[in-house]
């Protein structure tokens, strides 16, 4: 092939999971552009940072922790949480020469020759000894699907759109989901709309108190269960509950946080409950998570039967030349960081070892 790339390994994705990946590659002694090479398909440092809605403060940002090596520091409370991420991502990847490749999209990883994985891209395709994915789950928004959804004459939007509360003036919104991020939609919007309306699956588990070291672990430890079994992961937040802080004890006393069950169908004016009962909406904003990014890794047929990929630590049971961080129980800042290690760690003993033929 004309344009076949060869090095050891392959880092996907280059936010906090695939920069701590790098960072300890070059800390063990490899090589960027020579032995090893990261690919982004986002336009700018900042991984799913980037993205973010303006309105969300880095101020307002629960649990962000450092990268291996920086620390971030003096940041704005009052700035955008993209913008101090962002740059503070940029700063790392030049401090460490990581040369992120940018934009290039992974599109599939397929069996290579000589016990090698073909990573083909964008921009060429990459022959390697190991795969580190960090994809993250910022491409795959969740929208769950309801009877009457194609009726709907309003506006229907994924977390992945907002943009801020000023665009809900005047209209009757109702917000999907028990996680951080339907909270803080309905408390920003509230404000503005006309009426607003929070439905979710289950209650919502508020909890009160310090997210301390020994509840981080026990929560890992119950998302880590299940990637080992081969089910696909939960979030943290669903294990941990929803921290109650000043604004979220405001909006319980004001209301706003007056959760719904979950509605049977979608009617082209709003949606119904069993019984007839009905709320009319101009926007359904659907604040219901994101699945991991993992469709190129289909060629290698890594899924259990139980929909999730079975995984060891960071590495995948069924190949152990792929390594998932920042997925599952690694799904947060800080658990990169150590899944980054984890992997690096895992990837230089495999690389020690003589290649064999597949």
């Amino acid at each position: 092939m004309n344009n076949t790339h060869e090095v050891e390994v392959v880092v996907a994705g280059a936010g906090q999971a695939g920069l701590s990946s790098a960072y300890h590659l070059r800390r063990t002694g490899f090589e960027p552009d020579r032995d090893f090479v990261v690919l982004d398909h986002a336009p700018a440092p900042g991984g799913a940072w980037q993205f973010r809605w303006p309105s969300l403060t880095y101020g307002r940002v629960h649990g962000m922790h450092a990268l291996p090596g920086m620390e971030l520091t003096g940041a704005d409370p009052a700035r955008p949480s993209a913008e101090v991420v962002g740059d503070y991502f940029d700063r790392y990847e030049r401090a460490f020469g990581l040369r992120v490749r940018r934009p290039v999209d992974v599109r599939a990883v397929r069996e290579g020759a000589d016990g090698r994985l073909l990573v083909e891209t964008s921009d060429g395709t990459w022959s390697t000894r190991a795969l580190i994915n960090a994809t993250g789950t910022w491409d795959r928004p969740f929208w769950p699907r309801y009877p009457g959804q194609e009726t709907f004459r309003g506006r229907q939007l994924h977390t992945a759109r907002y943009a801020g509360p000023e665009e809900f003036a005047g209209q009757r919104v109702v917000v999907v989901g028990g996680g951080a991020s339907g909270t803080q939609h309905l408390l920003e919007i509230a404000p503005y709309a006309a009426a607003t309306t929070w439905v979710t699956r289950r209650p919502p588990v508020f909890r009160e108190g310090p997210f301390d070291e020994g509840v981080g672990r026990a929560a890992v430890a119950l998302v880590e269960e299940r990637v080992r079994q081969g089910l696909p992961p939960k979030s943290v937040v669903t294990v941990t509950g929803l921290p109650l802080d000043d604004a979220v004890r405001k909006g319980l006393a004001d209301g706003v946080l007056d959760r719904q069950p979950m509605f049977e169908r979608i009617t082209p004016d709003g949606v119904e409950w069993p019984g007839g009962r009905r709320v009319d909406a101009d926007v359904i904003l659907w604040a219901t998570g994101f699945r991991a990014a993992l469709d190129h890794l289909r060629p290698l047929r890594l899924r259990e039967p139980g929909g999730g990929i079975r995984m060891e630590g960071t590495r995948a049971v069924a190949d152990p030349r792929i390594h998932l961080v920042g997925y599952g129980p690694s799904a947060s800042t800080i658990g990169a960081n150590r899944a980054g290690r984890a992997a690096v760690r895992d990837i230089r003993r495999l690389l020690a070892e003589e290649p064999v033929a597949a």
